[in-house]
């Protein structure tokens, strides 16, 4: 296993690479005396721009990671307390969010403390998301965070519905002997209520099918993934929201058709007249088709950014050349890169590719409200548990 000084080296030369410049042997000097007297060390800021794009430009589960140049790093490793940590995540949300022309974007908070592992955490997965409710309404995948969030006070508007906006609960990294089911320390979490005027949603119609847009469906426009650590040349931020936006598969494929989630399709077949009921004919795949093509068109006619998922093929092909290109290999995760709808059609399904783990990096860890209330953090990234995601940067 690498030490952090090893990693630090390699992040430094990293660094130097992709600014095209000499390494600076004064700022090795400066991170090796941090290290043996800290046991860690602070990046700069220009460490941390060009550690998070290539951290992007490393996640081989993204289709998207043509426009990783592009990406905003915003650096909040100032703000320790809940209630500030909030205020710039509403900061990031107006930021990402730009009247609907999404830009990619990502705030690091404190790192996690070298001796303790603390460190501030959201406990949401995604920073946006719907409640959902036991034989109620709402989207099934929250039931247990949305149980959470009720055990610590919250209660939704009146009567529960299909798109309650989750509260955001934060836990500072604090200095107590920590909470039950508070991963692993800190303070006692603290939720906030998610105002809907800060979120830009979309309701979805279609252009052909009146019906659909009697459903009353919506989705929230900017995906911001909360739940993920960056890892920069051995240093850890478990609180480091990202986003991108959104490939509209994610939404009308998956989101509103698995059917571990709001499992419209059945739905959707009975307004075009299909039967649900029939075993051998395509009425899945046509009510997915006419779903898909209402997210689009509902982005698209709201002007707000989204990409279908040809066009996110032919990113990832021209993503794919430009890195080959610079003289760097390309690694992805097939089963994550092919859409998952009309894979077939994509370039991407006829690729072969190696599905190898670069540093830096975005990682998964464990919920920290998980319910053994055990330590929440792996070290990275050896330890990562792995699980399926949406809305990485696109």
């Amino acid at each position: 296993m690498y030490t952090l000084l090893e990693r630090a080296a390699e992040f430094l030369e990293l660094c130097a690479r992709e600014l095209d410049r000499p390494q600076d042997p004064s700022r090795w000097d400066q991170v090796r005396r941090e290290v043996e007297h800290r046991g860690t060390y602070t990046h700069t800021f220009e460490e941390l721009q060009v550690g998070g794009r290539v951290a992007w430009r490393n996640s081989t589960r993204c289709i998207g990671r043509l426009h990783w140049p592009s990406l905003v790093v915003r650096d909040h490793r100032n703000l320790h307390r809940p209630g500030e940590i909030f205020r710039a995540l509403m900061d990031h949300l107006r930021f990402a969010t730009n009247q609907g022309r999404i830009r990619s974007t990502l705030s690091i908070f404190p790192p996690a403390d070298p001796l303790t592992g603390r460190a501030p955490r959201i406990w949401n997965g995604k920073l946006v998301r719907y409640a959902g409710y036991p034989d109620g309404p709402g989207d099934p995948e929250e039931i247990p965070f949305t149980r959470i969030c009720r055990e610590l006070g919250w209660r939704p508007e009146g009567k529960p519905g299909e798109f309650d906006l989750l509260p955001v609960v934060i836990q500072g990294a604090g200095d107590g002997e920590g909470v039950p089911g508070g991963g692993g320390g800190g303070e006692e979490p603290q939720w906030f209520q998610l105002p809907r005027k800060e979120v830009l949603e979309v309701e979805i119609r279609h252009p052909r099918l009146p019906f659909m847009g009697e459903m009353g469906l919506r989705w929230y426009a900017v995906p911001v993934i909360t739940d993920m650590v960056l890892e920069l040349g051995g240093i850890e931020y478990p609180c480091a929201p990202f986003n991108g936006w959104f490939m509209g598969t994610e939404i009308g494929a998956r989101n509103l058709s698995d059917p571990d989630r709001y499992d419209l399709l059945p739905r959707v077949a009975l307004g075009m007249g299909l039967d649900p009921e029939e075993r051998t004919g395509l009425w899945r795949d046509r009510a997915m088709l006419e779903l898909n093509e209402a997210v689009l068109h509902s982005f698209r006619e709201d002007g707000v950014t989204v990409v279908d998922h040809h066009t996110a093929s032919r990113q990832w092909e021209a993503f794919a050349a430009r890195e080959r290109n610079a003289g760097r290999p390309v690694y992805g995760d097939w089963s994550w890169l092919v859409p998952p709808l009309s894979g077939s059609t994509s370039s991407v399904f006829h690729t072969e590719m190696e599905n190898r783990v670069l540093s830096p990096n975005f990682y998964y860890q464990d919920p920290p409200w998980r319910e053994d209330g055990g330590e929440a953090l792996h070290p990275c990234p050896f330890h990562i548990r792995s699980r399926r995601e949406e809305g990485a940067p696109a």
